[in-house]
Order: structure tokens, then C-alpha cells, then sequence
């Protein structure tokens, strides 16, 4: 672990610069994948703001362009190739490109934007955002700093001279770094991250090639992070990890449990939920600690994947269809009022109907409230990407999507009837965004509660709704 000094110095200098050219300096970042890359997000924000720049919400005429990419799924980089197309206009009128995230750690997508996209100033990775000041600082002081022996740049020549593409990328895993700033957005709910990295190597995943393997942050620095985002406002705190519940902490906070008895003990706040866990590391004592804490998220997230075993162990998931289950049904009997979401992935390579069938039973058997499904989709640089000889053709994959999807529908709609007559204490979270009229909010199940607005109610209130309709997708909610 690191504590973050120097980076301030560059933050300053940026600033300096800013200030001596009276630069109305703005920035656009676009995040695109999971909540960690929304949290590194939020840090290179807090980067920005501390500069003197300001935040714009599209890339039209912004002095700085960041895209903050993802390498899970094909679609991610397919968006990004069409973003950056979109910006050269931007670039030739002097913005600052800078791409950073999961997909700019694996060395063919670097190649690929140097060649394509030559006006990207910066390409950085998941284990040097650290350097995030230094580097821009160097950009910068490179554009309005230099002066040639006779004369100053005019703003033309400053805006119109080549510049060449800087990467700052670390192959190995990167250390952890506190003491970054942070902006959070609006509103009572926070993202911390409290590790990085991944050991589970699942086949189909690029996780532990990209973000490197498991790195713990300190228990200490976590709980002082969360006592003043509490004290700021934020009450509903959701914990980030690549495999959140394999945390390793230390001195009294020894593992994951640990750390949720203690951050339940501080005064003011109301909800504590993480994301996102693994199967074979929800211990009995995590379980335990979950129960026992009313503040912890009654919606846990309990990824599959699949229902077949012969498939869980192709995808190098360490735990069988019988496992599952009955770690689901330790969780229902354990833990008051709680509800699963999960993770499928449909047409994994080599799924045969047999096993199709065997997630559709699992389904059956257990209530999730929520599931995310996806088509498998092939990523370079995966065991599962050289499976090719057993890929399930795409018109089977989107019919045995479909099943699933008709399925869980039906489900849903006896599942939600549970909660009708309930009251709920819930957190406004604002305005509902089909009606004006209403307000919205979640309950510690994750269920869109939609209730009727009242003059005195604003976002934050903890308020007291009766949950009086279902209407699959939300709640429909009365005032108590």
C-alpha cells in the first residue's frame, strides 16, 4: 500500500497552468462496464475538479475527453471504436484525448488505437491510474508551457501541432494506492472499494488478465472512508471487490465477515450492500454476519452461471449444481426476508440441451428476484476463447435465451406477490422518471418502489410506504 503525496503537486501545477492561461477548462468522462469502473470514475473526477476544470455532459467542445473502457463483453469495444470516431473532430480542435480502464491492458487494443486513432494523447491501465496527474500535468504543461526561443505559440499552432500518443501501462499487479480525491455524484448512495483483482481464473472471464490479482485495502482506511461519506450525506454504501467476499483483511477485521460486523457499528448509516461475490466464498460465517446485521442489504447477489456441473467445471467455477443450491437454501433459512439476484450465462461453449435444462431446474428450484442474463460472448485472451470447435451457433444460444427469459418472467410475477401488503422503510431517492407526481425508491431487496409524492418528502427521507400492488418490474407503494 501507497499513500498518495506527489500526485498533489501535479494536481497543483495543472492547476497553475490553468489559472496563468485563464483557460476555461472543461472535461467530459465516459465510464463504460461494472461499478468498479464507475468508482475509478469518480476518483479521476475528483482529479479534474481538484485541477480547476469543470464537468460538461457531452464531449461537444470539452478541453479534455476521457473514456474509461471495459474488456468483458464485445459490445464494450465495439461502443468505444464508434466514441472515439466521434471525437476526432474534437481532437483536430485541440482536446485532450485520454483512454484508460480494462480494455488498454491488453496490448492488442493498444496497438490498435495508436494505429487507427493516432490523436489519443494518453492510453493508461487499471494499475497506473495513480499516475493520472503526472501524465496530465505533462500533456499539458507540453501544450501551454513550451516556448520556442523567439516567440510564444499563437493558440492556432497550440491546437493544430502533432502530438504524440504517451502509454503508461503495468503488465504486473498493480499496488494499492490511498489517498486519491473523489467525486461522488448526488444523492445518499456511495461506491467503496475495499479490494482489486481477482485469483478464480473462470474461463470465460478476462478479469484476472486485466485487473490483476487479489489486493485487500486496509480495514482501517476503508472504515474511515465510510465514517466520512456518512457524515457527508451518503448512508447507503455499497462495497466494490472483483470477488468481494474473498477479502483478506487484518489484526481484528480478519476476513469479509469481520469487516461487516464493524462497518454496521458506525452511527448514521442506514444501508450496507457489495457486489460482487462469489459462490464458493459465502461462508457459513458471512451468512451468519449478514443475518445479524439489519443494515446489510436483504438483496444479496448470488451468481451461477450455470446449472450443469459438467459446465460449472469447464468454466472453472470450484463449486457443483448440488453446492449451489444448497448454499441457496442455507441463505433463505438463514437470513429474515432476504431475496437473490444471479448472473446466467446462456450457450456457454459445449452446452448441450441436458445442461440447458439443468439451469432451467435450477431456476425452478430457486426464487431469484432478479436475474442477468447473457449470451456467452467469446473474449480474446480466455480459456474459453480457444473452445472454438465447441460453440453453440448463435440461433440456438438466442432460442435457449429466450426460454430462460420466458421462464424467469413467469417466476417474477409469483415471486413479487410475496411482498404485497408489506410495509417498507425506504430511502426517497427522487423523483420517478415516468411520472412527476411520484417518487421512487428501492427497499433492501432491490425491489423500484413507486409511492405518491408528499409536499414534505425530499431525496434522502427515510419514509414508511406499504407495498399495495405488483407491477413485475416495480412496486407500487402507499404512504403509511
Amino acid at each position: 500500500m501507497i499513500i498518495l503525496n506527489k500526485q498533489k503537486e501535479y494536481i497543483e501545477k495543472i492547476k497553475k497552468i490553468i489559472e496563468k492561461n485563464n483557460l476555461n477548462f472543461t472535461y467530459y468522462i465516459e465510464t463504460f462496464g461494472c461499478s468498479l469502473n464507475e468508482n475509478d470514475s469518480e476518483k479521476f473526477e475528483g482529479i479534474f475538479e481538484l485541477s480547476g476544470m469543470r464537468k460538461q455532459n457531452t464531449p461537444d467542445g470539452a478541453s479534455l475527453i476521457v473514456f474509461n473502457t471495459c474488456a468483458i463483453r464485445e459490445n464494450a469495444e465495439k461502443r468505444l471504436l464508434g466514441r472515439l470516431g466521434a471525437v476526432k473532430k474534437e481532437a483536430i480542435n485541440g482536446a485532450i484525448i485520454l483512454i484508460g480502464g480494462c480494455m488498454m491492458q491488453q496490448e492488442e487494443n493498444i496497438k490498435l488505437v495508436k494505429e487507427k486513432f493516432p490523436f489519443v494523447d494518453l492510453i493508461f491501465g487499471t494499475h497506473t491510474s495513480f499516475r493520472l496527474p503526472e501524465n496530465l500535468y505533462n500533456i499539458i504543461s507540453g501544450i501551454y508551457e513550451e516556448e520556442t526561443k523567439k516567440e510564444k505559440e499563437t493558440e492556432a499552432n497550440k491546437n493544430n501541432k502533432k502530438r504524440k500518443t504517451y502509454v503508461d501501462i503495468l503488465d504486473i499487479d498493480g499496488e494499492i494506492y490511498e489517498g486519491m480525491p473523489v467525486k461522488r455524484g448526488e444523492g445518499s448512495s456511495a461506491y467503496v472499494t475495499i479490494m482489486y483483482g481477482c485469483n478464480n481464473f473462470c474461463t470465460y472471464c478476462i478479469v484476472p488478465y486485466v485487473r490483476g490479482r487479489e489486493r485487500s485495502r486496509k480495514p482501517e482506511y476503508i472504515l474511515n472512508e465510510i465514517r466520512d461519506l456518512v457524515k457527508e450525506g451518503y448512508t447507503k454504501i455499497t462495497l466494490l471487490g472483483q470477488n468481494v467476499n474473498s477479502y483478506k483483511g487484518e489484526g481484528d477485521i480478519l476476513d469479509f465477515a469481520d469487516l461487516i460486523d464493524e462497518i454496521c457499528k458506525i452511527d448514521g448509516l442506514k444501508e450496507l450492500s457489495f457486489i460482487s461475490p462469489h459462490p464458493k466464498d459465502f461462508t457459513d460465517k458471512i451468512i451468519s454476519s449478514i443475518a445479524k446485521n439489519d443494515k446489510v442489504s436483504r438483496n444479496l447477489h448470488y451468481p451461477l452461471q450455470s446449472g450443469s456441473t459438467r459446465i460449472l467445471k469447464k468454466m472453472n467455477r470450484k463449486y457443483t449444481k448440488e453446492q449451489y443450491i444448497s448454499r441457496a437454501k442455507k441463505i433463505f433459512e438463514k437470513v429474515p426476508n432476504v431475496s437473490l439476484s444471479t448472473d446466467i450465462i446462456v450457450g456457454f461453449p459445449g452446452e448441450t440441451e441436458e445442461d440447458f435444462e439443468e439451469t432451467l431446474d435450477v431456476v425452478k428450484k430457486i426464487d431469484f428476484d432478479q436475474i442477468f442474463m447473457f449470451i456467452y460472448s467469446p473474449r480474446a485472451g480466455t480459456i474459453a476463447y480457444n473452445m472454438k470447435d465447441e460453440y453453440i451457433p448463435r440461433e440456438v444460444q438466442n432460442k435457449r435465451f429466450e426460454r430462460l427469459k420466458q421462464l424467469y418472467n413467469k417466476r417474477l410475477d409469483e415471486i413479487n406477490e410475496k411482498y404485497v401488503g408489506r410495509i417498507e422503510k425506504v430511502i426517497v431517492e427522487g423523483e420517478s422518471k415516468n411520472n412527476e407526481n411520484m417518487l421512487e425508491a428501492r427497499n433492501k431487496n432491490n425491489k423500484i418502489l413507486i409511492f405518491e409524492k408528499y409536499p414534505n418528502w425530499k431525496k434522502g427521507d427515510e419514509v414508511k410506504i406499504k407495498i399495495t400492488k405488483n407491477h413485475r418490474w416495480y412496486l407500487k407503494g402507499e404512504k403509511i
